[in-house]
């Protein structure tokens, strides 16, 4: 019997295909449920094209997962397990291509909450506005954001905090520096 690597067998496109056929979808149909191509689908699901956050956020609604089933999970060592997350083993978040990069701070997914740490890129915007039943605070630590919540809009900056509370929302860094926020939801949605 042939073993394949760890890695090849745990990645994201791989357990989005997984997911998928347990559920006794054809590319055909999911493509279809997330309004996307079939070529993009195989793509993603072959690990030729990464989803943004707003993609990973869709597929999970398809399957009927949480977002945090589709991330990668870093080696962490027993005794720090669920108390510590390192800097460099972060679980990442979905790709940059919407110009968010978001990293999982909460060292799992067990409390009322989760805490991600935020980077808007420079020049970046949230394709699809969310509206998600949740509480959510974020600090800006450095650079600028955007905001709409609901029908007002924001701009905050370093050592400014705001909250959305199940309200649509949209982001933007038209800025020419990135912003990093540190993001709280509750309940976790990742």
């Amino acid at each position: 019997m042939l073993h394949k690597p760890p890695s090849d067998l745990e990645t994201l496109g791989a357990d989005i295909r997984a997911l998928r056929k347990s559920r006794d979808l054809t590319l055909v149909d999911m493509a279809e449920r997330l309004g996307r191509s079939v070529g993009w689908l195989s793509q993603v699901e072959r690990d030729k094209s990464e989803p943004t956050i707003s993609d990973l956020r869709q597929i999970g609604e398809v399957l009927g997962v949480p977002m945090s089933m589709l991330f990668g999970h870093a080696s962490v060592s027993a005794g720090e397990q669920g108390y510590v997350v390192r800097a460099g083993a972060r679980r990442p978040m979905g790709g940059s291509t919407e110009g968010l990069v978001e990293e999982l701070l909460s060292p799992d997914l067990t409390d009322d909450f989760e805490m991600v740490h935020s980077t808007f890129q420079p020049h970046s915007e949230m394709q699809v506005p969310a509206n998600r039943p949740t509480q959510e605070v974020g600090y800006i630590i450095s650079g600028r954001l955007d905001l709409r919540i609901g029908d007002r809009s924001f701009s905050v900056g370093p050592g400014d905090s705001f909250r959305i509370r199940g309200e649509e929302y949209q982001w933007s860094n038209p800025h020419d520096a990135p912003c990093v926020a540190i993001w709280v939801i509750a309940p976790p949605v990742y």
